[in-house]
């Protein structure tokens, strides 16, 4: 690939990440979630919609340490979003889930990311789907090469 196309990509990668950021949290804060931070949502995200998650568990989907996700946790226990609670045969544990709240805050982070792909690839003809092995390809890449917690 030449070195132009290359520049261009990368230009594009970049922006693309910085643009969904800042309309995530402009969404996030217009919305009905404007009490939670990008980060309380994506620990809402790694905890799971259907079934309690560990501390560690979730650390580990995060890729942040206990202390910074407890430090979270906390903030979404006294918004009321998460409840916590020690596991009944070894107290080391601490499992977490999501409440009504929640689960709530969940589905609408989820749509978000469902209308920004729906946006993306409506009209995209069968041919196209070099868009999404490309990004399987990059994303392959990130995971074998930086990222120890994938």
């Amino acid at each position: 690939m030449e070195k132009s196309v290359c520049l261009v990509l990368n230009e594009l990668l970049v922006r693309t990440l910085n643009d969904i950021l800042a309309i995530e949290e402009y969404e996030i804060k217009r919305g009905l979630l404007h009490n939670l931070s990008i980060s309380e949502i994506h620990t809402i995200e790694a905890i799971g919609m259907y079934s309690s998650s560990t501390m560690s568990q979730a650390a580990s989907v995060l890729g942040i340490t206990l202390g910074t996700l407890n430090s979270a946790v906390n903030n979404l226990v006294k918004k009321g979003y998460v409840s916590r609670k020690r596991d009944d045969e070894d107290r080391r544990i601490v499992n977490i889930s999501l409440t009504k709240e929640g689960k709530i805050a969940f589905r609408i982070h989820e749509k978000f990311h469902l209308d920004l792909i729906r946006q993306t690839t409506q009209g995209l003809a069968e041919k196209e789907s070099i868009l999404l092995e490309s990004l399987q390809k990059l994303t392959r890449f990130m995971k074998s090469n930086y990222l120890l917690n994938s």
